[in-house]
């Protein structure tokens, strides 16, 4: 269904592009149509005034000798002359306002045209902007669980390699994977956050919490999904006991107090 909307998009644009580069094409020719008429209108306009001078010279040439009728006749000639080149000229004006509308329209269906080129330009810029952002965060968060999984991998070695010494005084760090589970806390022991302090740790392993400091004990995580952190001890945020319904970190409590 969106597929076939967008094909008839498409069309109507096709359509509308084609539909403004014939109006274009055709502005010279129905501009020189105009011209043409006006100069017509003119020349025309100047053959009347000469055959007005004519008939002025010949009534003032003979006056005397013209009887009534002719003067008359002579003088009707000479306003059905000026009625003429009157009407001439008011055609010329509305050539001339119907010329200016021709290009005034197409200039303003031009600024209509381009402000909405400028604006799709600008839909698909922030468009390509957002796949972008979603495509650089979806890998570096793939980025993350790798990191973490290989971190969780050496943790393991570690550990069991501790285990097989009967008389191990080294403590050992579990990593809490956050895809592993699907309630957002599980308990690995009760490990009090000072003791993380005396705990073995590897320099490339993940940090999390408050604390920057490796996973150990009862962890919760952020219902946030773009929490930058994630995951946070027990102890540090101050819970005893997994809470009900959806959990935010302090600093997103506050960004979404803020909101």
């Amino acid at each position: 269904m969106v597929r076939g909307l967008g094909s008839v998009y498409l069309l109507e644009q096709r359509v509308a592009r084609e539909q403004r580069k014939a109006r274009i094409e055709n502005l010279p020719f129905e501009l020189q149509r105009n011209f043409n008429l006006m100069r017509d209108l003119d020349q025309r306009t100047e053959d009347l005034k000469g055959q007005i001078d004519s008939l002025a010279k010949e009534y003032t040439a003979n006056a005397r000798t013209l009887s009534s009728e002719q003067k008359l006749s002579i003088l009707r000639q000479i306003q059905q002359s000026y009625s003429k080149c009157k009407e001439f000229g008011d055609d010329k004006v509305q050539l001339a306002m119907q010329t200016y509308e021709m290009v005034d329209k197409h200039i303003r269906r031009l600024d209509t045209d381009l402000a909405r080129f400028e604006a799709d330009l600008k839909e698909k810029q922030i468009e390509s902007t957002d796949y972008d952002s979603t495509s650089s965060k979806g890998k570096k968060g793939d980025s993350r669980q790798k990191e973490k999984k290989a971190a969780k991998t050496r943790s393991k070695v570690k550990s069991s390699d501790e285990d097989g010494s009967p008389k191990s005084a080294q403590k050992k760090v579990k990593l809490l994977q956050p895809g592993e589970f699907n309630s957002p806390s599980s308990n690995f022991g009760n490990v009090h956050p000072s003791d993380v302090l005396d705990m073995p740790v590897d320099p490339n392993e993940p940090t999390y919490c408050l604390c920057h400091q490796v996973s150990y004990g009862e962890m919760i995580g952020c219902d946030n999904t773009d929490c930058s952190i994630e995951w946070f001890h027990f102890a540090c945020v101050g819970l005893t006991t997994k809470p009900r319904g959806k959990w935010y970190c302090p600093r997103c409590s506050q960004d979404r107090k803020r909101k």
